[in-house]
């Protein structure tokens, strides 16, 4: 079977030292700053079964995030509520489908997005990129927190049940869900599809696609950096924040993959710290991982432990 030998690669990536002091001090920073969450009704794009409203809070360095928040029409005093976080390319979609399943759902714009750009715009591409040389500015850290600060976003509504929150994404999105469900203990069930931002001193050497490829290009243009921009990714890398996941978590990958090399899938799997985990490797298939199939996997995963209902399958 093509990339049988993913498990048995060894990953480049190393946790730096003072990993969790860094994320520490930046949670507490982001912690400073008032949510100052606006919750504005979308009657143009609400439907007899799904009220849909823009939302909008303040994150780190005071950056105004954007995101679409969608209510089953019908539903109990608390319910499960589930966040999706966007792929590198994707601009966050209205998240009703989540809703018709019976799930608060909030679809979250980290900085740069569309509708999130006004403040922070490093342009596409150049996000992967912007200010790599440094973790402290790196465009990431602020992309992270904004994505975590979805979960206080969550916490805040009344509606929501607070005992079951799941985040699920692929791609960009599957990385940002691994980072989120390490941060956020809050989160009681996470999906990550094709994880990217997992293995990024591996993935440019195993691959030469975009959006991984823009870090070659960038040492290419500045080879005297290139050690400071692999010590900045070590603070990113979803593979070093694996071991503090601790909810029931599912990951996907396509043993084919050329964008997120299954590689890095593995090594990422292997270092998660959940005792409740379960990968899908899915051969024949690229950076879809298997969507097509998978996502029935998914929707009985979210309903057995945010739900607490059984699908057939």
């Amino acid at each position: 079977m093509p990339n049988e030998g993913a498990a048995e690669y060894r990953s480049r990536v190393r946790k730096p030292l003072d990993f969790d002091a860094f994320w520490s001090d930046v949670l507490g920073q982001a912690a400073t700053i008032p949510l100052d969450a606006e919750v504005v009704p979308d009657p143009l794009r609400t439907s007899d079964d799904v009220e849909v409203f823009q939302v909008f809070y303040t994150s780190i360095e005071h950056v105004r995030v954007a995101g679409w928040y969608c209510r089953p029409a019908r539903r109990a005093a608390r319910t499960p509520a589930i966040m999706f976080l966007p792929g590198y390319q994707m601009d966050p979609p209205i998240p009703k489908e989540w809703a018709r399943k019976g799930y608060l759902a909030l679809s979250v714009a980290p900085r740069g997005k569309l509708r999130s750009m006004r403040q922070f715009n490093p342009g596409y591409p150049n996000l992967l990129t912007h200010n790599i040389v440094d973790r402290h500015t790196y465009a990431y850290r602020g992309f992270y927190v904004d994505a975590w600060r979805g979960i206080d976003f969550l916490l805040g509504r009344p509606e929501v049940d607070p005992e079951r929150i799941g985040v699920t994404g692929s791609s960009q999105g599957g990385g940002l869900t691994v980072t989120t469900a390490a941060m956020r203990s809050e989160v009681r069930a996470a999906a990550a599809g094709a994880p990217y931002l997992c293995g990024f001193v591996d993935a440019i050497e195993l691959t030469h696609t975009y959006p991984y490829e823009e870090i070659n290009d960038y040492v290419r243009r500045h080879p005297e950096h290139r050690p400071e921009v692999e010590e900045t990714v070590a603070y990113f890398d979803g593979i070093n924040f694996a071991d503090r996941i601790a909810c029931p978590i599912i990951v996907n990958i396509g043993l084919q993959d050329n964008v997120c090399p299954p590689e890095t899938g593995h090594a990422l799997f292997d270092r998660i710290g959940a005792k409740d985990k379960v990968l899908y490797p899915y051969d024949g298939h690229g950076h879809d991982a298997g969507r097509a199939t998978h996502g029935a996997v998914v929707d009985r995963f979210f309903a057995s432990h945010l739900l607490g209902r059984e699908l057939s399958e």
